[in-house]
């Protein structure tokens, strides 16, 4: 993939967030033409739960429509794509995820799609790659700061706008007996772990980086300051922090037992949902945008957009009725009876109280995930080789170390450095 993808997909994020909540156009309905199968690959959480479900009311005695959700679907969608046939003809997909799938030529081009079917979308929802759109847009995304109004009402605290302030008003709380273990993050080594660093890397304003290389640059005064930050803030957590994805975070915000975290826009709306929440945490629950970090004036957490890619080996009558199915999934009625889901993207859509925070985000000038084709491999070595770090185990330049000498090796193996 080339560097001018890259930066066309980085920039996207920021253009699809800030251009989420304007136009109204006509949707697309149900009613398929033709005749094949839709198989969906995706996430596990709820907005993609709700666009799935959306798409196999489409199922038809012409049309059969599966969906997989798992939290396993970047494991899976490469080998399932390369299959011929492919075993899904729809892959839902990230920032990140797209990339592998770019690089391999598994998912196809879309324009004719989108001339044929797509009248309900937005520009900004295409995500063009060479010219060629390979994906469609539907939500925006990202982990930003999850509050208890009424705990810092009783700390005298207002939302902390840095993690130097984070940590100082989670000693406050501890202090006055508020609560004994008043933070929590998505610590669990593993991909959750390594997004807490990219998070907070994004924040300082550092590049991973060396320009127009993959040699890596994290191993410097911004990475030890990240390490630092992240370990200081397990003094303030339960014991079995180690334990804590980001499904599981939610679990324990709602057990009332946490003050302060950052969690992903997508579960905010759950958080604040009295219907299925606690409905005393839900009530004194509030948002805002993720903390700067050392001095940063930018939120530090990454951007992010959700989307569907179809796939490329299939026939192209399935990969027709898959995107009219996915068409009727993300349909503005569709985000209309799921508003508080997640940050939509889609026309009509008007943001409420879970948008908060991804919006804050954005506005405050969060950059995105980066796109670089190597950098899934510096995510993997960051999910194996921080893991003792954030255990106590080992100390920040230790980390890196292990870090760089893993990335090095992968990136050698993939013939990004010699």
């Amino acid at each position: 993939m080339k560097m001018s993808v890259t930066r066309a997909l980085a920039g996207g994020a920021i253009s699809l967030l800030a251009l989420a909540f304007s136009a109204n156009l006509a949707s697309a309905d149900c009613g398929i033409q033709g005749a094949g199968s839709v198989r969906i690959l995706s996430n596990d959480f709820e907005a993609l739960r709700v666009v799935n479900e959306a798409a196999a009311a489409c199922a038809t005695d012409k049309v059969t429509v599966k969906a997989n959700a798992t939290a396993e679907h970047k494991n899976i969608q490469g080998p399932a794509l390369s299959a011929n046939p492919a075993e899904y003809t729809v892959a839902m997909v990230a920032n990140n995820s797209i990339v592998p799938l770019l690089n391999g030529g598994l998912i196809r081009p879309l324009d004719e799609l989108v001339a044929k079917y797509g009248s309900s979308l937005k520009p900004n929802q295409l995500i063009k790659i060479d010219g060629k759109i390979m994906a469609i847009a539907f939500m925006g995304n990202g982990q930003h700061l999850f509050f208890r109004k009424d705990i810092l009402d009783k700390a005298g605290l207002q939302p902390p706008k840095s993690y130097e302030d984070l940590l100082a008003d989670a000693k406050i709380i501890k202090d006055k007996g508020l609560l004994e273990y008043p933070l929590a993050a998505s610590d669990k080594p593993g991909w959750d772990l390594a997004a807490e660093f990219v998070n907070m890397y994004l924040g300082t304003g550092g590049e991973f980086f060396a320009k127009d290389s993959a040699e890596l640059a994290i191993d410097n005064d911004n990475g030890k300051k990240v390490l630092e930050t992240m370990l200081a803030m397990t003094k303030f957590m339960k014991p079995e922090y180690l334990t804590y994805d980001a499904n599981e975070l939610n679990k324990v915000w709602d057990s009332g037992s946490v003050a302060l975290m950052n969690q992903w826009g997508s579960l905010a709306g759950a958080a604040i949902d009295s219907a299925k929440a606690n409905p005393d945490v839900a009530k004194n629950t509030g948002f805002a945008a993720a903390p700067t970090i050392n001095g940063g004036k930018i939120p530090a957490a990454a951007l992010w957009w959700d989307g569907f890619t179809i796939a490329k080996n299939i026939p192209d009558a399935d990969a027709a009725v898959s995107f009219q199915a996915m068409i009727h999934g993300i349909s503005p009625e569709t985000i209309a009876a799921h508003p508080a889901a997640a940050t939509w993207l889609v026309a009509g859509y008007t943001p409420g109280p879970a948008a908060v925070g991804v919006i804050g985000n954005a506005q405050g000038g969060a950059r995105a995930y980066p796109m670089q084709p190597y950098m899934g491999l510096l995510h993997t070595a960051l999910s194996s080789e921080l893991a003792d770090f954030i255990a106590g185990k080992q100390d920040a330049a230790a980390a890196l170390a292990k870090v760089k000498a893993a990335y090095d090796t992968a990136a050698k193996a993939g013939g990004f450095l010699k």
